[in-house]
């Protein structure tokens, strides 16, 4: 019989091989799994059980809900900002800005969502959508004749393998596994287009087994001339663009692997009397922001994190050893009622009870942490065979999740990864906290579905899987990808020349869009530069610096350092400036290029700027003090 709470996984599953596995990538992982405890995950499903058998709440992990034909496809281009495709009027300067910048990989993704979609709203009888012929004009007349013939028309893919088989001469080695070395992990390329190439020249290889965390192997961003942009580098209003992008270029990749990009309907939330647990993140963050207008992270979330790293991180089984359920209990209603009070003493609350309070804050959130619509997606993960496109795949989830979930998951990992690094003491490795936290992070009250008869062990090792790779990648993770940071300046470029389109126009647009980007682009610019460099909150006077193809962001903020202290500079607002030394270090200083195609960007320190300017060469360059470090004015 089906048990409640978590449904068929409060069971442990028997010992013995899958017997269905998802793909025979997924098979080769979860052999080397085999020999990897999964106690902690049963055990934690078991608490679980246990704290919500009172409030009669059922468990599962979460399943995706069938959907109609083009149901799905209708949402998809929705979330993905081309609702306007869905109608047989022409579509707005938004939605053509956004085609435009699209890889072939992207627009045949789109392409095939417009064709199912379309499909079904004629077997429906209802008002005929736009021929996406007329969107992505690819063929001539005569062409579109010769193809209905054709058993499986689709221009754009066909397209798509000629143009591959015609770059396999590029390099992309960076994407073809190393094993044994560090590997390089390439962002410049879209991850659809490097999969599309692999694949065409069967360079996909088998999945590495995975024994441990001190296995996993080794990446490393390769480093563009642009350097390497992290979430939080870009403004508000570019990382608003970075979500839809990702959407995109998530279901090219799939399409590419061959996967289904899983997604559930955006769940309805209810609402609760409390005031912290049960409490969406959106609302936590309202409260928390009156008292502390630039909170990013629920106050109570920091305020467990701070106490668990302050007497927790050298216990023996922290996380795994779970506390009291009666002083959890009771310890979450004293913090309902005095924690904004600031009456709640920390420092008599068992740690044990405190990792409790933790795993309950996350399982009581009433929409899952890694969001309702997305957690299908971040579970079916692990059936990527390749461990790098399964880091691809989470990049972008990461990346389209709402931002107060991924600093609030951010924030979780990075206390995670505290715990891992003491493991001599608390004995809790890699795995250890990647079972115990993958029900916390996976199971939830408001996805009811069952999980298929057999499949228990399959899923929960694979949900275990997928938080380890979050734990030990979380730095790669959280970088926004070259060819994102690309299509932004894109968008802002068209958005700003607000040109109007009409539906002739977007023919002989999409026509040239992927000539144009085939063609090797013959730079012209100056070998050098003189440009401006401003310090306003600093210094009255700007730096004039002298740009070559060497010139870095650290070899700008260096000159300044200099000249700020030696040359005794106008200095306003100067107190504390200078340290005891007489200098400022240059990690205390950030450059930013702000305007142009991007509304601001905070450079790495080893950008090129010569060729930064070639490419935003109306952006302004200012100096800032490093936000993390105590304000110097």
């Amino acid at each position: 019989s089906t048990r409640n709470c978590p449904c068929k996984m409060s069971q442990h599953p028997p010992k013995s091989p899958l017997a269905s596995p998802v793909s025979e990538g997924t098979n080769s992982r979860v052999e080397a799994l085999d020999n990897l405890s999964m106690d902690s995950f049963w055990l934690e499903v078991e608490n679980i059980k246990q704290s919500t058998e009172a409030e009669q709440e059922e468990c599962s992990l979460a399943d995706v809900k069938t959907q109609e034909e083009g149901e799905a496809e209708a949402e998809w281009l929705q979330d993905a900002g081309l609702s306007e495709l869905l109608g047989d009027h022409g579509s707005d300067n938004d939605n053509l800005v956004l085609l435009s910048t699209l890889t072939q990989t992207q627009a045949a993704a789109v392409q095939r969502r417009l064709d199912t979609y379309s499909r079904s709203r004629r077997r429906k009888n209802k008002h005929p959508v736009r021929d996406v012929r007329d969107i992505f004009a690819v063929a001539s007349s005569e062409e579109t004749t010769a193809e209905k013939e054709e058993s499986n028309p689709d221009p754009l893919w066909q397209n798509l393998q000629t143009t591959n088989a015609q770059r396999k001469t590029q390099d992309y080695s960076c994407t073809v596994r190393n094993p044994g070395k560090e590997e390089v992990f390439n962002m410049d390329i879209a991850y659809s287009e490097q999969a599309a190439v692999l694949l065409k020249g069967s360079f996909l290889s088998e999945s590495r087994k995975l024994k441990d965390g001190n296995a996993l192997t080794k990446f490393k961003i390769l480093k563009g001339r642009l350097g390497v942009t992290r979430i939080g580098d870009l403004s508000a209003q570019d990382m608003k663009k970075i979500p839809t992008l990702a959407l995109i270029e998530l279901t090219a990749l799939c399409d590419i692997l061959g996967f289904e990009l899983k997604r559930n309907k955006a769940a309805k939330l209810k609402t609760t009397e409390k005031r912290l647990f049960g409490v969406s993140l959106n609302t936590l963050l309202e409260n928390d922001q009156k008292l502390f207008p630039n909170t990013k992270v629920p106050l109570l979330l920091q305020a467990l994190l701070s106490c668990l790293e302050k007497r927790g991180l050298e216990t023996e089984g922290i996380l795994r050893v779970s506390g009291s359920q009666t002083r959890i209990k009771s310890l979450e209603q004293k913090l309902e009622r005095d924690f904004y009070t600031g009456l709640f003493r920390w420092d008599e609350v068992h740690h044990n009870d405190v990792s409790g309070l933790l795993k309950r804050f996350i399982r009581e959130l009433p929409a899952p942490l890694l969001t309702a619509e997305y957690l299908p997606a971040f579970a079916a993960v692990q059936n990527i065979p390749e461990l790098k496109q399964r880091l691809q795949a989470l990049n972008l989830l990461i990346l389209i999740l709402p931002e107060p979930n991924r600093n609030t998951l951010k924030a979780l990992l990075e206390f995670l990864s505290k715990v891992v690094a003491r493991e001599n003491n608390n004995k809790m490795n890699l795995w250890n906290v990647s079972t115990v936290m993958a029900p916390n992070l996976f199971m939830h009250k408001g996805l009811p579905n069952k999980i298929p008869e057999g499949k228990e062990k399959q899923l929960a090792e694979g949900a275990a899987d997928v938080v380890r790779m979050m734990i030990h990648y979380q730095d790669l993770l959280w970088t926004v990808s070259s060819f994102l940071v690309a299509q932004v300046r894109k968008l802002n470029e068209s958005n700003s020349k607000r040109y109007q389109f009409c539906d002739k126009r977007i023919k002989n647009l999409l026509r040239k869009i992927h000539a144009d980007k085939d063609k090797v682009e013959k730079n012209q610019a100056e070998p050098s530069k003189t440009v401006k460099v401003h310090a306003s909150l600093l210094l009255k006077d700007s730096l004039e610096v002298h740009l070559n193809n060497a010139t870095r962001v650290a070899d700008v903020l260096r000159r300044f350092q200099k000249n700020l202290c030696q040359n005794g500079w106008n200095i306003v607002n100067a107190v504390n400036l200078l340290k005891c030394n007489n200098s400022i270090e240059c990690t205390n200083l950030l450059l930013y290029e702000v305007g142009g195609n991007i509304g601001e960007r905070c450079l790495d320190p080893d950008t090129y700027l010569l060729d930064l300017y070639r490419i935003n060469p109306h952006a302004e360059w200012i100096i800032k003090q490093n936000p993390s470090y105590p304000r110097i004015f």
